[in-house]
């Protein structure tokens, strides 16, 4: 456990990158946004700025092992601790960032949404619901992204680029056969019902099974990995 905490200050080396810049992008995607709503006031204008976070936590995660885990391993860092160190920096960062982010959905709640009826904290049937289950949905999705970007580095470490094209390539396929699987069937109504009805917690309960699939994938890639 020693190895893991000091795995993850390994990483915080960086400070600005892990906390800093992730809010620096939110506060200027969020003054943008209310620059936007203030002069279309009166139109139906909701932008989702909060997005930009989960996009830098994918970002972090690539770059927490194409940047850093040769260096740690030249530093007699096993790949186990490495990887258990960076999930532990993971779990730590989207708990603590998750609580600001519940905190900003509910003060735009109560400014009735920052005073243009503006939805920048809130996503529909996702970030919607009281503050513990947005704090709770953010976390996994923070979570999940980081370690689907550190999944994305590990296989461009262990395969190079035409590895990274073909897992990218890969998921693709997976995604339009699924596509075209439900459009054959007629069940996009079923599938639209089906994540509008069950609700945010139990959406948040297959985020976090996805999320564990996740970190599976990248401890079987990260134990073959060679730099």
């Amino acid at each position: 456990m020693t190895t893991w905490i000091k795995t993850a200050r390994y990483h915080l080396v960086q400070r600005m990158n892990y906390v800093t810049w992730p809010w620096a992008v939110v506060a200027f995607y969020f003054a943008i946004d209310w620059v936007i709503v203030a002069a279309l006031r009166g139109h139906d204008s909701h932008p989702s700025g909060v997005v930009a976070i989960y996009a830098i936590f994918f970002i972090l995660g690539a770059l927490s092992v194409a940047r850093s885990l040769p260096f740690g391993l030249a530093l007699g860092l096993s790949r186990r601790s490495y990887y258990l160190g960076t999930v532990l920096l993971a779990v730590s960062l989207a708990a603590l960032d998750g609580l600001p982010l519940a905190g900003l959905q509910a003060i735009e709640r109560a400014t009735g949404g920052w005073g243009f009826d503006m939805y920048v904290f809130r996503l529909p049937y996702i970030l919607d619901g009281p503050w513990y289950l947005t704090w709770l949905t953010s976390f996994v999705l923070l979570m999940l992204l980081f370690v689907y970007g550190l999944w994305f580095g590990l296989v461009y470490l262990r395969w190079n680029r035409r590895g990274l094209v073909a897992f990218i390539a890969a998921q693709i396929i997976v995604l339009l056969a699924g596509a075209l699987l439900v459009t054959w069937t007629h069940a996009w109504h079923s599938v639209g019902h089906f994540f509008t009805a069950v609700g945010a917690a139990a959406l948040t309960g297959v985020l976090a099974a996805l999320a564990v699939a996740l970190l599976a994938g990248a401890y079987a890639t990260i134990r073959r990995v060679t730099v």
